[in-house]
């Protein structure tokens, strides 16, 4: 770091001298203007870019007529997490259906993205979201009501054993795995340009938080799919065992509760209950346990998929108390600062 002085001319004005080297590598002469961002710690941020855009980042996909359309779509989320703009699909040959396909259900699945331009052997695909419209927290809160709700209906589903509710529910993590990517590509955003950062009001340190907290709703609605898949196989199953069906019904409730409490905990910015949360996740393993138990000693062919079901509720519930411990490490960082 180069330490340098405050001068003060004319009586009124404050200056200090710029690094010639920096000066010299971005080719700033004489009377260019220069832009200052005044962050909220007090930082001042030089910038040379307010009278041109940058270069939009653009990423290009070459495929042929042997490309899977699977590695196409992966590749285009893959580029979208990381933050390209702009992304180019082409080929020297005309592009197959298939992969036309693949390339539609990428702009259906993301939020942002839209064809703006397509020939033969040519298909461009356009960002066209503001990151500032979509905050952390909103996108945030948009997951935990999304995951609440799959929560609520899976376990509807399973007590009153209807599969079509179930497979519903496994069509709604599509929205899910959308807002996660979404989270994952503005934290990329936000690590290589300090103006995203402050049109959204972040730091480096808040989207790291907010990027785990994503990873863990997403790692949850995972978990709420598998339960609704164990309700699927067991449709045609007859279950009877009502006492261990109320009691996956109240440790089912617990671990949703530890979620919401986590989540609120967060925005309401308070540590006390954080830590009553992680205590009430150590209470439902030992819950979890005790029914695993139960329902392995009865076996039949109801015991596989109920004691999946146990394992997915356990596993929420550790990411839900996950949750609570990232909160108060970012919480008290929050407090350092």
């Amino acid at each position: 770091m180069e330490i340098r002085k405050v001068q003060v001319t004319g009586g009124s004005s404050y200056t200090i001298s710029l690094p010639k080297t920096w000066i010299d590598s971005l080719k700033i002469k004489k009377n260019d203007p220069l832009g200052i961002i005044i962050r909220q710690d007090g930082t001042l941020i030089i910038s040379p870019f307010i009278a041109r855009e940058k270069n939009q980042s653009v990423k290009t996909f070459e495929t042929d007529a042997k490309t899977e359309e699977d590695l196409v779509f992966r590749s285009l989320i893959g580029a979208y997490i990381a933050g390209y703009k702009v992304i180019k699909v082409v080929s020297k040959v005309e592009i197959p259906a298939r992969i036309r396909r693949a390339i539609k259900e990428f702009c259906q699945i993301t939020i942002g993205p839209e064809v703006i331009e397509e020939t033969v052997n040519l298909v461009i695909t356009k960002d066209l979201l503001n990151p500032s419209e979509m905050p952390f927290d909103k996108t945030i809160q948009r997951m935990h009501i999304i995951i609440k709700n799959m929560y609520r209906d899976v376990i509807t589903a399973f007590v009153e054993k209807d599969p079509v509710l179930a497979e519903n529910i496994i069509t709604n993590d599509n929205e899910v795995d959308r807002l996660h990517w979404l989270v994952m590509r503005q934290a990329n955003l936000i690590s290589h340009d300090i103006k995203v950062a402050e049109k959204m009001g972040e730091t480096l340190w808040s989207a790291s938080h907010y990027t785990m907290i994503s990873k863990l709703f997403e790692r949850i609605a995972d978990h709420t799919c598998r339960i609704a898949r164990k309700v699927i196989d067991l449709a045609d199953e007859k279950i009877d065992q009502s006492a261990i069906t109320d009691e996956i019904v109240n440790v089912g409730d617990i671990a949703i509760n530890i979620l919401t409490d986590g989540v609120d905990a967060f925005f309401e910015q308070n540590i006390e209950s954080s830590n009553d949360n992680i205590k009430k996740g150590k209470d439902l393993i030992g819950r979890c346990e005790k029914i695993m138990n139960q329902i392995l000693a009865k076996r039949g062919s109801v015991a596989l998929p109920l004691s999946g079901i146990v394992e997915s509720i356990l596993r929420i519930g550790e990411y839900s108390t996950d949750l609570s411990e990232y909160v108060i490490d970012y919480l008290i960082g929050e407090e350092t600062k």
